[in-house]
């Protein structure tokens, strides 16, 4: 955005956390950077606010906003179908209009009086793979006759720190198991790769792990199987058409917090589009190196689950609507100008 000649007034890097009680220690800079936005909106009164995703952050700016007269676009909603419903209430009050990217949002909003629009999700732009197995296999030194895990930590340093060592281990058991097997871990833009070098190095017995920088699709694309944290990465590795196993372990007490809470049969994304489990979820305990690498082995040894998967994949792309998400959303936005 900054390369495209917007005026920065905060670095969203700075609020970046997983977790409820992990928020606790970035409050301060969350609080100060609200505080800017809202005294700039104040100020300087723009004919628009377009607000994305991050509800916990934006709704009070939506609450400001409305009290100044500034419309207000919402793009990309709260997930209140899965915890805080009552939520529903303050966007019908606080929001012009609203353009969501899954499609059971809609109804949901709509029945409770929000001015809301799907607009398919905006990953079908930028889900695509450039090159064939083979060649994205060769071009890193892979064979490709070899099955292929993809891992995919995350792109936090926390949550790597967290899930990474797990996830090594279960590689252990399933290089041991399903020899030979070569491993490959597509780098986030946001991690280093001498930082990732040595978080794999304190792993004891971990095997060789092929670092991919700059070609994340492609390498997911090129696997058998992948091990994904819990995110938006989970939908990702489904619309490239990969089987998958979806890990989540956060904090005792964020965890216990968001049982109490969270109202959702699944925590993956892609099983929640999809409406059933369409890829193993392991979460907290279960999230160990001996449960990770058993789901794995069950999805390679198994040619028409892998078959079936890839089947329900399609189907979930359907759902998600038609490419072009962003231009819609510019659409609706533009028409409360």
């Amino acid at each position: 955005m900054k390369d495209a000649g917007v005026d920065l007034w905060a670095d969203a890097g700075e609020m970046a956390v997983v977790g409820l009680t992990e928020v606790l220690s970035k409050l301060r800079v969350v609080l100060s950077i609200m505080g800017r936005l809202k005294k700039s909106m104040r100020l300087q009164k723009p004919d628009l606010v377009i607000l994305i995703d991050y509800p916990d952050f934006n709704l009070p700016l939506a609450r400001s906003a409305k009290k100044s007269g500034i419309p207000v676009f919402y793009y990309i909603s709260p997930q209140v179908w899965a915890w805080r419903k009552g939520r529903i209430k303050t966007l019908s009050r606080v929001v012009d209009r609203m353009a969501v990217i899954l499609p059971f949002e809609e109804p949901l909003y709509r029945q409770s009086g929000v001015n809301v629009s799907f607009v398919g999700h905006p990953l079908l732009d930028v889900v695509s793979v450039s090159s064939s197995r083979g060649k994205t296999l060769r071009r890193f030194g892979l064979r490709e006759d070899l099955t292929t895990v993809a891992l995919l930590p995350g792109s936090r340093k926390g949550e790597v720190t967290r899930l990474l060592p797990d996830m090594l281990r279960a590689a252990r058991i399933i290089a041991e198991k399903v020899p030979p097997v070569q491993f490959l871990l597509p780098l986030a833009d946001t991690l280093d790769e001498a930082w990732m070098k040595a978080r794999i190095a304190e792993t004891d017995s971990s095997p060789e792990i092929s670092l991919i920088r700059g070609a994340t699709y492609d390498a997911v694309a090129a696997a058998d199987v992948a091990v994904v944290v819990s995110g938006t990465a989970t939908l990702e590795t489904a619309l490239l058409g990969t089987p998958l196993v979806v890990i989540y372990k956060v904090s005792a007490l964020s965890y216990l917090i968001g049982r109490m809470l969270i109202s959702v049969d699944y925590i993956g994304l892609v099983n929640i589009v999809a409406g059933k489990s369409v890829a193993p979820e392991l979460i907290q305990h279960e999230a160990n190196p001996e449960r990770i690498a058993a789901e794995v082995l069950a999805i390679l040894s198994d040619p028409d689950r892998r078959k079936a998967i890839k089947a329900e994949f399609l189907q979930l792309r359907e759902k998600l609507g038609k490419p072009g998400a962003a231009g819609r959303a510019a659409d609706l936005a533009l028409t409360l100008l």
